[in-house]
Parts: C-alpha cells; sequence; structure tokens
C-alpha cells in the first residue's frame, strides 16, 4: 500500500523539517510520497521544503508563482498524488502525525473518507465559537453530522479525490461533496496541538466566504446535474397558478359577464405567469453556466513556477 500526503504550505518554514520527521516516524511499513505545494510563501519556506527533497526523493513540492488558497493548494496536490490513501494535513504542526494509523485503520474498515475531529481545540476562544456555529449550521445543510467540517486531518480513498472539484473555500466541504456522491465518510477524534511557530493565516473572513460558499455546495449537492430541474418546478408553480388565476378570470369573463378591467386578480395572473416563465429561463441560464464551468474547469492552470521530483517514481 502506497500513501500519499498533500500539504498546502504558506509561510511555515519552522514547522517543515519536524514534520518532516513526525510524518516519516509514523509510516515506516509504507511506501509514501510527500507532496508539499508551496502556495506562494514569502520566507524561507520552499528552501526548506527543498532541502528535504533532496535528501528523499519521494518529498515532492509544486511552487505556486503567487498565493492561489488552500482550495487551489488541494486540488493540484490531488491531480499529482498516487497513493492508495492520500491523506491532507496542514503544515503548521497542529496536525499530529502520529494520528495516521488510526486514519488507516478506519479506512480498513471500508470506509471513504475519514476526516478528523479536533475533539480539543488549542485555539482562542474568537476562533472555537464561530467554528461551533459554522460545523453546526453545515451538519444541518447536509444531513452529514460532523463535529468538525474545518478539521484539514484527513485520509481518502484515491477513488474519492478522482471525483472532486474543488475552488474558493470549499476545501471545508470536502466531506459533504464526498457524501453527496455516494462514498462513505467517518470522523475519529484527534490530538489537536497548540501551535509553536507563526500564527494562523485565517481571520474571520474565511467563515464569511464559507457560508457562501455553502450556500454554493448546497446547490451543487442537491441538484448536482440540473438546475433547470430546482428552477423549473419553482417556474412550473407560478405558471400554473398565473393559468388557473387566469382560468377563473376567463369563466367570469365569459360566463357570468363581469368585466375584467382594473381587476387585480388580473395584474396577479399576468405577474404570476411571467414570474413563472423567468424561473424557467433562469434554469436554462443555469444549465448553460454549469456546462460552460465544466468547460472551463478543464482548461483552467494554477500558475506553477516550479517542480521538483514530481516526475520521479516511488523506490525508482
Amino acid at each position: 500500500m502506497k500513501l500519499s500526503f498533500v500539504v498546502p504550505v504558506f509561510n511555515e518554514e519552522q514547522s517543515l523539517e519536524q514534520l518532516y520527521s513526525e510524518i516519516i516516524d509514523n509510516i515506516k511499513n509504507y511506501d509514501y510520497e510527500i507532496i508539499f505545494i508551496d502556495d506562494g510563501s514569502t520566507d524561507r519556506s520552499f528552501e526548506k521544503m527543498k532541502k528535504l527533497s533532496e535528501n528523499d526523493r519521494n518529498v515532492k513540492i509544486l511552487k505556486f508563482r503567487k498565493n492561489f488558497g488552500k482550495s487551489a493548494g488541494l486540488q493540484v496536490g490531488f491531480e499529482h498524488a498516487n497513493g492508495d490513501i492520500i491523506f491532507t494535513m496542514d503544515s503548521d504542526l497542529q496536525d499530529n502525525p502520529k494520528e495516521i494509523p488510526n486514519f488507516i485503520r478506519k479506512i480498513e474498515e471500508g470506509y471513504d473518507l475519514v476526516t478528523g475531529w479536533k475533539k480539543k481545540r488549542r485555539d482562542p476562544i474568537s476562533k472555537t465559537i464561530p467554528s461551533k456555529f459554522f460545523n453546526s449550521v453545515t451538519s444541518g445543510t447536509f444531513k452529514l453530522k460532523l463535529h468538525d467540517y474545518n478539521c484539514g486531518f484527513k485520509a481518502y480513498r484515491k477513488e474519492v479525490i478522482e471525483e472532486l472539484d474543488i475552488y474558493g473555500e470549499m476545501h471545508r466541504y470536502i466531506p459533504a461533496l464526498a457524501y453527496a456522491k455516494g462514498f462513505k465518510v467517518a470522523e475519529i477524534p484527534v490530538e489537536h496541538r497548540k501551535r509553536e511557530f507563526g500564527k494562523s493565516k485565517y481571520g474571520i473572513e474565511r467563515y464569511v466566504r464559507g457560508f457562501l460558499d455553502l450556500l454554493t455546495v448546497k446547490l451543487v449537492t442537491a441538484y448536482i446535474h440540473s438546475p433547470l430541474y430546482l428552477f423549473g418546478r419553482i417556474g412550473t408553480t407560478f405558471t400554473i397558478f398565473g393559468f388557473l388565476v387566469g382560468l377563473y378570470l376567463t369563466i367570469m369573463k365569459f360566463g357570468y359577464g363581469q368585466p375584467l378591467s382594473n381587476r387585480p386578480l388580473l395584474y396577479l395572473s399576468i405577474l404570476l405567469i411571467m414570474v413563472g416563465i423567468q424561473f424557467f429561463s433562469i434554469g436554462l441560464l443555469g444549465e448553460l453556466i454549469i456546462n460552460q464551468g465544466r468547460i472551463l474547469n478543464k482548461r483552467k492552470k494554477i500558475s506553477i513556477e516550479e517542480t521538483i521530483n514530481l516526475d520521479i517514481e516511488n523506490g525508482k
């Protein structure tokens, strides 16, 4: 069995050597590759990673020309991962690599994706309270109860990452995206260590972006194939009510001789039919946008400045 570790890095020069050593100490019986994604670091992170790659050819590096964000880093890392089980983890040492065997055991129980739960968080209250609220809302939205959607420490079967396409802040919704595709998702408690070096790169604004992506992911998972199905149903409802009101007015006009001029119901009927047609139009537009988006996603490229060891297969 081969393990892949996809590790986005942004200004974590002090943590990388220790992180590498701890990962190696916990995977002695496995083939492996460690894929570091330098997401536009401005410190000496790249130099540290490069030194590791010179001593271990299973350490692979993708260096972005600028900061593209965690989702982009994970997506590119997934595209280059060759392992049977793919791990993601943060590079700040708060994730403890000694948990790796626990993830593997859970995967071997038959789960496709296993996510960590930072049961005892070593974060300030300014992060823990918004996170609890966020996790409650997200669990209720997707009907997948997890304590910690935000935990970056996860393990995936390869077939899971082959189905994923993440962008924006959607990396935090990977369990929901996988669950919507029929994969089995589990959660295990993991140790969350205090940050020893540097400071968090995320502020409260990430929750704002995260909630916007929550709406996107909900629509994607609920109506992943056809937005016309969603908006078409709404449009049909409005149109039917509009025609029923119009039919009633027609009967009143020709059956009972009542005039239609200046009757509010006439305007209501016209309005309902117009709104119904607009919803149909939105659905059709959504179909076009999704199809165009699929084409663009195949073409989009993250600007990669340099790669190291990516052409080397494990053990060669």
